[in-house]
């Protein structure tokens, strides 16, 4: 990746012209992004249908007993609904990952048979769960869902993977490398879904893992550091210095920031990047409005919009619109810096009291995997965009110095 924003250059001949780039090139080449998402997706599912991945054991059937039992006395539509929709983008993904190898018919048959076949597998591993029920109807409705997907993927596969003008605007918009930093961007609004203490404060698990231990580990632990440390001390001394509609406001900016960061990281020049960013904020706040409506149980959609939270929404878009005048190795540098700090806050300071009633209202049964799905994805997406920006950040300088020999 340029880090150096160079001026756009001329269109270049070729046998076709795609947006600045040469199109003998980049025509009918395989999608990255396409078979990374695919492979994400995928490992999701397994998540969701296997967690909590203990008690396992046999009641003497066999995996693919369920096949032949009848469908279920009390539907509901709500299970096939989602059901249907859960494997819909897995359908649509298997078309754009075997893109241009296969087409068509042929690539909706392959969506609909990954489906069905990985639904299949995901159904009698559930025979040994004692927590699931492997079930006939799911894998009609899953594999339903992975049709429906393919078959409205498969007319836009060309435009978007191929000459059209999505793929002209993907390559007009950003960088030949652009995979990884647009997946995590696009992955930012569903990790906030889950409710944290403090709005986008996601990361939190060292302090999950550190309040599991007994008290007695915790002590063995504490020996090891310097005795000056007084490490007990410092979550009530650090909250001490701001009000908590502080804190948040602080966490929620830092976030926020980071984010919007990263996504503008693989923009080229030419990219409507104030736009894009704000249109990557809306994305979130619509995920986040939409997620809290479907596991509110007392009608608590806006709870998270609290004034510290207001606040740093609004100072979080100014920052991230005003370092899109920085050089990208600035910006890489900004977040780092940004998802450091937000992460210490994060995990050291003390958990606002008010936030129990939030998680009394939050629906723990009936979402119990989709839960646990958002909670890992709010866990590990701010260290995955540390880790890249971190490493983009070497690659910038490796590049800077040699250069300069």
């Amino acid at each position: 990746m340029n880090w150096r924003d160079p001026a756009p250059t001329p269109p270049q001949p070729g046998p076709a012209h795609d947006g600045g780039e040469p199109g003998a090139l980049w025509r009918n080449r395989p999608s990255v992004l396409a078979r990374q998402a695919l492979a994400v997706y995928a490992a999701l599912i397994v998540y969701g249908s296997w967690y909590p991945f203990r008690g396992w054991r046999s009641l003497g059937l066999g995996p693919l007993a369920y096949l032949s039992d009848p469908f279920p006395q009390y539907l509901t539509a709500f299970d096939v609904v989602t059901n249907v929709l859960g494997y819909m983008p897995f359908g649509a993904l298997v078309v754009l990952a075997v893109w241009p190898r296969w087409r068509g018919a042929l690539a909706v048959a392959a969506g609909f048979a990954g489906g069905a076949l990985l639904s299949a597998l995901m159904e009698a591993v559930q025979t040994y769960l004692p927590t699931r029920v492997a079930s006939n109807l799911d894998l009609a409705s899953n594999a339903l869902g992975a049709l429906l997907g393919a078959v409205l993927a498969a007319p836009a596969t060309g435009a978007l993977l191929d000459r059209g003008w999505l793929r002209r605007l993907r390559f007009r918009w950003f960088e030949r490398d652009a995979a990884a930093a647009v997946g995590l961007a696009a992955l930012w609004p569903f990790a906030t879904m889950f409710p944290a203490p403090r709005l986008f404060g996601m990361g939190d698990w060292p302090v999950v893992a550190w309040q599991k231990f007994d008290p007695s580990m915790q002590d063995a632990v504490l020996a090891w550091t310097p005795a000056a440390w007084h490490l007990r001390a410092w979550p009530a001394a650090l909250a001490a210095r701001l009000p908590d509609s502080g804190w948040e406001a602080l966490v929620t900016a830092l976030n926020l920031f980071a984010a919007a960061a990263l996504a503008s990281l693989p923009m080229r020049p030419r990219a409507p990047r104030a736009r894009l960013v704000l249109l990557l904020v809306a994305t979130t706040l619509v995920v986040k409005v939409g997620a809290t409506f479907l596991q509110s149980q007392g009608g608590l959609v806006f709870d998270w919009a609290t004034p510290g939270a207001l606040a740093g929404i609004g100072c979080g878009v100014v920052a991230a619109l005003v370092s899109l005048r920085l050089p990208r190795a600035f910006r890489a540098a900004a977040a780092v810096a940004a998802l450091v700090a937000s992460l210490v806050l994060v995990n050291l300071l003390p958990v606002n009291p008010y936030f129990d009633v939030v998680l009394a209202d939050w629906r723990q049964g009936r979402y119990l995997h989709f839960n646990g799905l958002a909670r890992w994805l709010a866990w590990i997406w701010p260290y995955a965009a540390l880790v890249w920006c971190a490493f983009s950040l070497e690659r910038a300088w490796l590049d800077r110095r040699a250069a300069s020999r």
